[in-house]
Formats: C-alpha cells, structure tokens, sequence
C-alpha cells in the first residue's frame, strides 16, 4: 500500500515526488523484488533515470515525477495482487504488467495473468497479453474465432488449450486439429512413406503442442477412439462435424475455396478456432489467401470474431518480438516503393507507344 505521498524538489528539472510503499508482513519482499532483485531491475531499467527506488526492511521509497510515481505504485499493487493469486513473479511478468498499465486500457494485469486456461501436466497456462486474455474470452463466447498475428503469439497453444479443457469440461466428445499441407505441394510424392508419414512433418506443430496438456501415453488410444483427430485440412471435405472442438493452424496457406469448405463443417455443438499469420503466406505468387479474403466476407456476421495479435503479444524470446517489428517495417517501406516502381514501369510504356 501506499503510506504517504509528498512534493519535493532536487536538482533535476520539474517537481519530484515521492511516496513510500509499505509491503504487507504476509508478503515476502524476495517474492516481490525477485532472486538478486531481477524484477526490481527490470522496473528500473524500463524507468530509467526517470525514477529512483531504494528498498529497506518492508518499505519501497519511490521517487519521481507525479506520473510516474503514480505508475510505480499502480504497478506494485498489481504485483501484489498476482502474488495473492498465487503467481510466480518473474521479469517477464513484471515487464508484461507495466505495459498494460502503461496502455490505460482499463485492464488489470492481476485479471489479466491470473486467469487459468489450463491446468496440466504440474503447470498451468494462462494469458499473458491483453490481447491473449481478449483471445481467450472471444473463444468462451463466439461459435467461430479466427486468431490472427505473428509467430509466437500464442494463437495456436492457447487455442489447444480450450481445446483440451472444453474436452475435460464435457463441453464436446471430440477435439479435431488440421491445418493445409501447402508447403509440400508438388514435392509432396517425393517424400518416403505412407501418406501419414509424408504429411507428418506439416503436422508436427499440433502434435507437439498437444503433448504440452495431454498424458503423452493416452494420446494414441484417445485418437485410436476418434476422441483426438489430427489431420490435413483435405480429409475435412464432405463431412459434418458435431460435438467438436476445430483447431485450424496455419490458415494462411488455405484458398478462399478451402477456407469456405472448411467453415461449413459446422455442425451442432462445435466450436471452431481458425488461426494464422497473413504475412508468411506460403501460396504460390497470382494465388489468393483464405485468410486475407474471409474477413471481408465475414466481417459483422454474428458469433464470430476476429481477434488479432501483433508483436507485443510475442511470448517468445524478446528478439522474436524485435524480428516482427523489424519485419513490419521493412514491408511498410517497400509498398511505396514498389507501388513508385510500377507506375514507373507504366509511364515508360506509355511513352513508348
């Protein structure tokens, strides 16, 4: 809590102020600040000079402008209440929080981070964005939620995980998880082995994250019983699927055909997640995205979603989320580029005629 707040002036420029943090006895200060202070670092470094914080017995002694004081304190009571939630925190945890507070979306980080998607195998996952947490309640409510972002944002393992809870829920018999073979295309008859064995590569991701929530030993008889089905999207036509819950991964790499004949397997009782990242689109050049194509066509249709994901949503390494960025902005600066380039190309043309 906050035990007093007062004005003071040093030799930096504007009014400093300063307030006094005093942790409550049930708390541990190591539990706040981290092993060797890691989460306290980490509030210094994304302060920088701006703040000073000085720790002593079970006071933190926060000093700088009004608005970032007010911030600090706001951040610590987050901190404190995701530690009464039972949450471990780490750097990441810290950093994740502030970035929220500093959004003033009206979110709070302890809602945020402490919600239990599932618990499994000794861990529990939970959102760790904003726009996770969005994600996630868009799937509670909505029959058909597409996810869309970069690689890394969570949209596949937290769509898995509802997935494997509504499962244990008794929500639906049956979890389906397929995604298109695109990538192998034509190379595709060249690889050895059944047809099983030459797709499994592109199936790979899925059966990895549902090793993450599911007892690796029961996943063989829960797919022998048709209870957890993984398998190209091309083994989706012509069926109707009731009671389910439908993951399609990487939809990306769908045609507007395929999107359509993967929707309309509806059937009564399921719930469909369609996530993908509509810049590592892997089509043949000429050719059309699913993705791209349905959210216009779907757009305002009710009982579906559309949740997008950017790089401040990575979970990944930190670099990941510089990657993205770094990505992004060497796409933006190409489109004027390329779209000078072309009507370069015409004008030439023209003048040559």
């Amino acid at each position: 809590m906050v035990e007093s707040t007062h004005a003071r002036r040093d030799g930096r420029a504007g009014p400093r102020t300063q307030i006094k943090i005093v942790v409550p006895d049930d708390h541990s200060m190591v539990s706040l600040l981290g092993s060797r202070d890691e989460s306290l670092h980490a509030i210094e470094r994304a302060f920088g000079s701006d703040l000073d914080i000085h720790v002593r017995g079970n006071e933190i002694t926060v000093t700088g402008s009004e608005n970032e004081t007010g911030l600090v304190s706001r951040l610590f009571t987050e901190l404190l209440d995701l530690l009464k939630g039972g949450t471990q925190l780490t750097p990441d945890a810290v950093e994740r929080s502030l970035a929220m507070l500093r959004a003033e979306g009206g979110a709070r980080p302890a809602e945020v981070l402490t919600l239990d998607v599932l618990s499994s195998r000794g861990r529990t996952i939970r959102p760790k964005t904003l726009n996770q947490r969005r994600y996630v309640d868009a799937i509670d409510k909505h029959t058909i939620v597409f996810g869309i972002g970069p690689a890394g944002t969570g949209k596949t393992y937290l769509a898995m995980a509802k997935a494997v809870r509504a499962l244990q829920d008794k929500k639906v018999n049956r979890i389906i998880l397929t995604r298109p073979a695109v990538e192998a295309g034509e190379r595709l008859g060249f690889l050895p082995g059944t047809l099983y064995e030459k797709i499994d590569p592109y199936l790979r991701p899925l059966y990895d994250a549902l090793h993450d929530m599911v007892d690796p030993d029961s996943i063989p008889r829960l797919m022998a019983a048709g209870t957890i089905e993984v398998a190209p999207l091309a083994y989706m036509r012509g069926r109707t699927l009731n009671d389910s819950f439908i993951i399609l991964d990487e939809a990306q790499n769908t045609s507007p055909e395929q999107m359509k004949m993967f929707l309309t397997r509806l059937g009564f009782g399921s719930k469909v997640v369609v996530t993908g990242d509509v810049t590592q689109v892997d089509l043949p050049n000429g050719h059309l995205s699913g993705l791209r194509v349905v959210q216009d066509i779907l757009d305002g249709v009710g009982d579906i979603d559309f949740c997008r994901l950017d790089s401040r949503d990575v979970v990944r390494h930190k670099l990941v989320t510089d990657i993205v960025d770094a990505y992004n902005r060497y796409d933006e600066a190409r489109v004027p580029a390329i779209k000078q380039g072309a009507a370069g190309r015409g004008g030439s043309r023209k003048r040559g005629r």
